[in-house]
């Protein structure tokens, strides 16, 4: 399998169809022919899945993957097949044997058997969660989450009787999967998904996921409506400290004001990981957007002024925005103006709810008027072609 290649469907394969203690027996043969230090099959599963599991390191080799990836299986077949209250301990043993650090080629087909483990396993089985949490680093470290993990609604119906507790654990894990994946859309969705299972009640325990929630958030290029984390318990518990702050500024506040409060907690900025110049970036697209949402017309100073960049600079500005689709607009050069057609609110409260719905009323008023209009139009249209037949039939008939 190279690098880049995703697993293959979830499905088992078959196997050798010997006994269990058979395959045991193989399965020490092989490991003491690759050099592994472990005593003869004694015929007692258990004893023996034990040592297997214990030397199964020394099928980990470069350029060998296929036949690796076959011994690993084999293990796997052992596990499904065991009772989870003797096979229980095993199975985690298992699992750090194959989530150890080594190079992306193991790892990768290491996830192959990890993933096959944890298809094979019952659905109520307790193991399979433990074996899940340590699929999903691994999936992380490869750059294989998306093989793995799809939305938290699928998620759920996977683990239909987790605890909040677990729940919150597995979140978290594939939350930082998601961003080694570069996928910080969808991780951004997991951590709001991670903030919802808490209550006003125990949003304290919260905070460091929601630091986290907002960092993600900033940090995300595509992200721009941000107000929505504001109402978040966790979040709340948060107000008075300077990354509640931030959110503020970035959720109401222009440009300037980032720049004022980076000043001044430069160190606490850059300590959240956070690219100062990206944020800038983005508060130049958000304060834009707040201004088209103010006048249909901007000129190039007002541009210049509050995005604090030169003339010159104005046209690459709007291209930049253009390209967010977040407005529509057009350069007058000959009058040095920006025209706004549309824009996406920069935020979405009381007054934007209540202008759309000003603005549906107001179209349902038309659509009815126009129905209206039509339906006149239909009828006129049916009188006189009704009273033309009439007419016709009272004409006298035409001498030849």
């Amino acid at each position: 399998m190279e690098d880049e290649r995703e697993l293959e469907d979830p499905c088992f394969y078959a196997y050798l169809d010997i006994s269990l203690e058979n395959q045991c027996k193989e399965l020490c043969d092989y490991m003491q022919s690759l050099g592994a230090d472990i005593p003869d099959s004694s015929g007692v599963l258990d004893d023996d899945l034990t040592h297997i599991i214990e030397s199964c390191h020394f099928c980990f080799q470069e350029n060998k993957e296929l036949e690796m990836e076959a011994a690993l299986n084999s293990i796997t077949s052992l596990l499904v097949c065991m009772d989870m209250n003797r096979g229980e301990s095993l199975v985690k043993k298992f699992c750090k044997k194959l989530t150890r650090e080594q190079s992306k080629k193991l790892e990768i087909s290491c996830l192959k058997v990890l993933y096959l483990l944890y298809q094979g396993l019952q659905t109520q089985s307790t193991p399979r969660y433990e074996v899940y949490c340590e699929l999903i680093p691994l999936a992380g470290r490869t750059g294989q989450i998306m093989s793995v993990f799809t939305d938290t609604p699928t998620l759920k119906k996977s683990f239909p009787r987790l605890t909040i507790d677990k729940l919150q654990h597995l979140y978290r894990l594939i939350h930082e999967a998601l961003l080694k994946c570069k996928e910080s859309e969808k991780a951004a969705k997991v951590i709001m998904e991670l903030l919802g299972t808490y209550t006003p009640e125990n949003a304290s325990q919260a905070k460091e996921d929601a630091q986290k929630c907002i960092v993600s958030a900033l940090a995300d290029p595509n992200t721009f409506l941000l107000d929505p984390l504001l109402a978040l318990p966790p979040v709340k518990v948060l107000e008075g400290a300077p990354i509640h702050e931030l959110l503020t500024i970035f959720v109401t506040d222009p440009l300037p004001t980032y720049l004022t409060f980076y000043n001044e907690n430069k160190e606490f900025v850059d300590s959240l990981g956070l690219s100062h110049e990206e944020n800038v970036r983005k508060m130049r697209l958000l304060t834009f957007m707040q201004m088209a949402e103010a006048k249909e017309e901007l000129t190039f100073d007002e541009v210049q002024d509050q995005l604090q960049i030169s003339e010159k600079d104005v046209h690459q500005f709007i291209i930049d925005v253009l390209k967010t689709k977040l407005v529509k607009a057009r350069v007058n050069d000959k009058q040095k103006k920006i025209l706004v057609s549309a824009t996406m609110h920069r935020t979405f409260g009381k007054m934007q709810w209540a202008h759309l719905r000003g603005t549906l009323g107001s179209w349902e008023t038309h659509l009815k008027n126009l129905s209206n209009g039509l339906a006149a139009v239909v009828k006129l249209q049916a009188d006189i072609m009704n009273k033309a037949g009439l007419e016709g039939s009272l004409a006298p008939p035409m001498v030849l």
